[in-house]
């Protein structure tokens, strides 16, 4: 038959050039090696020196080979035990007997009753107590470097973790050397059998108690696999835990290995279906997850990462880890009546845990960022969807920092809301920013848009203190008036834009003890503007021109020259420095405060027409009562005491001289707007 080869001329290249140069280099190394290389000589023609070594070595390894098949593995039971003992500082103990096998393909070994106490603040309870434990590995894969394990098997193991508020760890056997967060690594283990295990764990610092089950078998039928199931508490409330894996017959290093996974507890479910990427490195897995509940602050007792209250929400995305690394992207759903998406990493740095989210809205309703940032909303719930119906009681939130939970950890926050539901404030747009650095949390920027106008500013909370410390400097931008003040009779009571700043500094847990312990500064400038007349000419208590105006629905407008109200805040309470509502035919000036913790005001307006009014009531606006729902109303007794003077002059002199009383005594002037809006900064 013929060579197809023989005629190939790529092959005579490679034969000519390569083959035959190879094979006459080796043959020469050959020769070389057989005429002067001795070991190889004296194993072709060995003498007597020769002879004697190589005996006496093969006797040595037949000698030691009958002393490993009769040596009595029980023998070293105690001075494992001591050993271990001593090195990791807590009793170990091999109580029952030792069996090892090592003249096979698959060297195996088995121990039975082994025991590990717990460290010395924990010695009532052993960290592990097994039964009965067997396991071999592949002498083959061994040699190579790799480690396989065609099976273990393990009776009645009892697991005992204790994890303290001030963090020890009774399962961490040399609690010198600092934790890893990259997941435990195990060998592929090919059969794997647990029988009537028990696992135990207490978690001081976030209040777990857990007992649970683990049994693991091989087979083809619905029992076969990994399970466990614990039942326990969490914050007092029932905890349920449960895991299941496939058989683990025919596991490969290159193969993911699929599990289940569902955690139920302080109001919250959390489930992943996921997979381990290379068995059974622990620290590398990829799940579908989803979670659900009342409150995403709960989590922090599952998870031990710090998120704010909010209403109910229910999550899902794809959570991958890699070693210290969690990733859950691409997460959608809902909190509260809002929607929200994003993707969110937590990693540890140094001795912290960090976490970074860019979070997103479509379409948020306010009254769920108001739970955010610590008010109470009431929420309803019907069937999958959930409604939040505004704050609670107080304007201000009460709900306190947890100021422990923001010194454990770093991270960075940014949140956007495209379009905001309709609301009472006429909000269109919502940026957030947050950067949680060593204790600090400094919010930047704090960003709301509106239908016109803008609120930005800044924010800087130390946590680190007993109380939160916080400073915060907000603008408000061309913000109109006319949402400020509701419109009567269907047209607005006055137009035009606001412009304002508050500067705060002080103590406390909520955003409401904050304010009513801060210091600095509130102000609100309105440069110019339209009012209607009858409520410009009531700034002066006219009763001719303002009441008979307002009862006869007149719709005209005066301008508003300039309007400034500047706070001094003490304490939580704003005393008016400068307070000025300059209109074409009235100049206002009020005085009085606003008590920010009590969430009231008392302010006092005094009017003055521009214009000679044949008929005035000189008496003072009030304004008082709670932020919410405000009081307007006239000073009584001043107005009684000039009607009671006019009705005497009527008496003594002539009806037209008791008009004389309701004339003002001087004509008002024009603000100074510049000088105001100065004055205010």
């Amino acid at each position: 038959m013929r060579n197809p080869l023989k005629d190939n001329p790529k092959w005579l290249v490679v034969r000519d050039r390569a083959l035959v140069p190879a094979g006459a280099w080796t043959r020469a190394r050959r020769d070389w090696v057989v005429a002067n290389d001795p070991v190889y000589g004296g194993l072709r023609h060995p003498g007597r020196t020769e002879a004697i070594a190589g005996g006496a070595t093969l006797a040595l390894l037949a000698l030691l080979m009958i002393l490993l098949m009769l040596f009595q593995w029980n023998w070293l039971r105690g001075p494992i035990g001591d050993w271990a003992s001593a090195r990791y500082d807590r009793e170990i103990a091999l109580n029952g007997d030792l069996d090892v096998n090592l003249f096979s393909w698959t060297p195996s070994a088995q121990i039975r009753d082994l025991r590990i106490g717990g460290p010395d603040w924990a010695l009532e309870r052993d960290t592990l107590r097994i039964a009965d434990g067997q396991a071999s590995v592949r002498l083959g894969a061994l040699l190579t470097g790799r480690l396989e394990m065609p099976v273990v098997q393990i009776t009645r193991p009892e697991v005992v973790l204790i994890s303290t508020a001030d963090g020890r760890k009774s399962w961490l056997l040399d609690p010198d050397r600092p934790e890893s967060d990259d997941g435990m690594k195990l060998p592929p283990i090919n059969r794997l059998i647990i029988r009537d295990g028990r696992l135990s764990l207490t978690n001081q610092a976030r209040d777990i108690q857990l007992q649970a089950t683990v049994n693991a078998r091989e087979g083809s039928d619905g029992d076969a696999g990994f399970h466990l199931d614990g039942r326990g508490t969490m914050n007092g409330t029932p905890l349920t835990l449960e895991v299941r894996g496939g058989p683990f017959i025919n596991i490969r290093r290159d193969r993911p290995y699929g599990f289940t996974a569902a955690l139920s507890g302080v109001g919250s479910t959390l489930k992943a279906d996921g997979s381990i990427t290379r068995p059974f490195d622990l620290g590398q897995f990829t799940a579908a997850l989803s979670l659900q509940g009342r409150d995403l602050a709960d989590l922090y007792l599952i998870t031990g990462i710090t998120t704010p209250n909010t209403p109910p929400y229910r999550l899902s995305g794809t959570l991958t880890r890699d070693d210290a690394v969690f990733t859950f992207n691409d997460f959608s759903g809902r909190v509260g009546s809002s929607d929200l998406s994003g993707d969110l990493t937590v990693d540890r740095v140094g001795d912290r845990r960090r976490v970074d989210a860019d979070l997103r809205s479509r379409l948020l309703d306010i009254d769920d960022l108001s739970a955010v940032l610590g008010g109470t909303p009431r929420v309803t719930a019907s069937g999958d969807t959930v409604t939040t119906s505004g704050a609670g009681a107080k304007l201000l939130p009460t709900a306190p920092l947890n100021v422990e939970r923001l010194r454990v950890m770093d991270g960075t926050l940014r949140y956007r809301a495209a379009r905001v539901k309709r609301n009472e404030l006429d909000i269109r747009q919502v940026d957030l920013g947050a950067d949680l650095k060593d204790g600090v949390l400094k919010l930047d920027p704090v960003s709301f848009d509106f239908n016109r106008g803008s609120l930005n500013g800044t924010a800087r909370i130390d946590a680190n203190r007993d109380v939160p410390h916080t400073t915060a400097d907000f603008r408000l931008r061309g913000y109109p008036l006319e949402s400020i003040i509701p419109a009567r009779g269907g047209a607005p009571t006055v137009t035009g834009s606001a412009l304002g700043r508050a500067q705060l500094e002080g103590s406390g847990a909520s955003v409401h003890d904050f304010a009513a312990n801060a210091n600095g500064t509130i102000s609100l400038v309105v440069p110019q503007g339209r009012m209607r007349s009858a409520f410009a000419e009531l700034l002066g208590i006219n009763v001719t021109a303002g009441l008979g105006r307002l009862l006869s629905g007149d719709q005209g407008a005066s301008e508003i020259r300039c309007a400034v109200a500047d706070f001094t805040v003490r304490r939580g309470v704003g005393t008016a420095k400068t307070f000025v509502i300059d209109t074409t035919p009235v100049l206002a000036r009020g005085t009085g405060t606003i008590d920010l913790g009590a969430e009231t005001m008392n302010l006092r307006i005094d009017g003055e027409t521009k214009q000679p009014r044949l008929v005035r009531l000189w008496s003072p606006i009030t304004v008082t009562g709670p932020l919410t729902a405000p009081k307007v109303g006239v000073e009584g007794g001043a107005v009684a005491g000039q009607v009671g003077v006019g009705a005497a002059l009527a008496a003594l002199v002539n009806p037209l001289a008791a008009l004389l009383t309701f004339v003002d005594p001087g004509l008002a002037e024009d603000a100074n707007c510049g000088a105001l809006i100065s004055s205010a900064r």
